[in-house]
């Protein structure tokens, strides 16, 4: 007995996906996989607010005002709305959000040097080491959460699966782009939509997604039959994989004419107010986006807090300036205003907030006023998605250098990530070449992150 032949209707399902020119055995599976997941998701949604360089958890959510001077710094630390929890004196505002929050702040991995390598292990969970050299991302590189969920758990509704923004965070001025952010093994059709302009212009846009002025709805839709009408022959040819490019189409055609896209992006709709609340900034601005995406249905929107590995939190010199003077307010600003706003629409349940960096600082400010790397203890911070509120998981000891309780390696964090949204970690995912790779091959879920 022959199997039924793919329809072509089935086949634009998995293209509108993103899986495009890809092996017929891999879209099987990725399809047996897909039905699989999901079922036991805590959230639905993500947004990754990545503190790209390195932020100082001293300075912000583990600090140590018993520590000599040239360890506790310049800041105090103020009362949360967690009994015990101290955070610093310039995050009033997600001091408040506290009794929501879970912070880790035992984290850990081998990566001292190179930003590149370090994102990817804390992107990822797998570490390749330290290195010397920029490192870009390849098309060997473990994918990203977001890309993840694109093939696993795509959205329910026609819009783009997996955003990033505002930057695609270079690997030192001029260097190439870091791993970590892209589809990786799975193939650049899972690459995120990088949206790559200031969410604050007043002239905010995205070309990628606008039609041309001289393409018109109706014109569109005539391209779109013509499209059907030259393979309209494909039934009968099923057995055959879809064309490499017909998946790109059928997406692009898809966003183009999504209501759901097209609003999500228009942030004039959001009151001045609101505005205002997020920070009159590119980052701020680039929360309140992430926020609309997420509520659109997009599943992963990850923001890139850096236009480079230099460029903000890797603050070697004048740390206690350039957290006091901007980082730590706009910071403070954007993520109190998204949990405010997911508290209130009800979104926060099934939405993830992550905030994180790739490593903290060095316990002993530098000459310079700085503090450098510091893979060998660092802290994060998740909010909602079924993670547990009010919880302190690990601990570090008396100067913020090692941990001292619960040690947490990267494998562990994306691990329960993962757990959150319903994918497990040892799940087994292929490249277009059909080969295997588990997605998290070591480190279990934090069970105690979960209510």
């Amino acid at each position: 007995m022959h199997s039924p032949p793919i329809t072509r209707r089935k086949m634009l399902e998995v293209g509108s996906l993103g899986l495009a020119g890809v092996t017929l055995p891999r879209l099987l599976h990725a399809d047996a996989v897909r039905q699989a997941t999901g079922s036991g998701a805590r959230a639905d949604a993500c947004i990754l607010v990545f503190l790209d360089g390195g932020p100082s958890h001293l300075d912000m959510w583990d600090m140590k005002p018993e520590a000599p001077s040239e360890i506790r710094g310049e800041f105090q630390p103020i009362g949360s709305s967690l009994p015990g929890v101290p955070l610093c004196e310039h995050l009033p505002r997600l001091a408040r959000h506290m009794h929501r929050a879970s912070l880790i702040r035992s984290a850990h991995h081998s990566v001292n040097n190179a930003h590149a390598m370090a994102v990817y292990t804390s992107l990822t969970g797998h570490d390749r080491g330290d290195g010397t050299v920029a490192v870009g991302a390849a098309p060997h590189d473990y994918p990203a959460i977001g890309s993840v969920m694109g093939l696993l758990r795509p959205p329910r509704q026609p819009i783009v699966p997996f955003v990033s923004l505002p930057y695609i965070t270079a690997e030192g001025r001029g260097g190439p782009p870091q791993p970590g952010f892209f589809g990786g093994i799975l193939g650049k059709s899972f690459d995120p939509l990088f949206v790559l302009t200031d969410p604050n212009s007043p002239v905010f846009s995205i070309p990628e997604l606008a039609l041309q002025s001289d393409v018109g709805n109706e014109r569109l839709a005539r391209r779109r039959s013509l499209t059907g009408a030259i393979d309209g022959g494909f039934t009968e040819r099923g057995s055959r994989v879809l064309a490499g490019m017909d998946g790109f189409q059928q997406r692009a055609y898809s966003l183009l004419s999504s209501e759901a896209t097209q609003s999500a992006f228009q942030l004039q709709r959001e009151t001045e107010t609101v505005r205002d609340a997020y920070g009159r900034n590119i980052y701020g601005q680039s929360v309140l986006l992430a926020r609309r995406l997420i509520e659109a249905g997009t599943r992963v929107v990850s923001i890139a807090w850096a236009p480079d590995a230099n460029a903000t939190w890797d603050t070697h010199g004048n740390n206690f300036v350039k957290l006091k003077g901007e980082l730590l307010p706009q910071l403070d600003m954007a993520v109190a205003s998204l949990l405010d706003d997911l508290v209130s629409r009800n979104l926060l349940e099934r939405t993830l907030v992550v905030v994180m960096g790739e490593f903290g600082r060095t316990p002993k400010i530098n000459a310079a006023a700085g503090r450098d790397h510091w893979n060998f203890c660092y802290g994060l911070m998740m909010v909602g998605g079924g993670i547990k509120e009010g919880f302190v998981y690990g601990a570090s000891d008396k100067t913020g250098a090692l941990p001292a309780d619960k040690p947490v390696l990267p494998a562990e964090i994306i691990a329960t990530i993962y757990e959150a949204l319903g994918i497990p970690h040892t799940l087994e995912v292929h490249d277009p070449l059909n080969r295997p790779y588990v997605l998290v091959p070591w480190g279990d879920p934090l069970a105690e992150m979960f209510a």
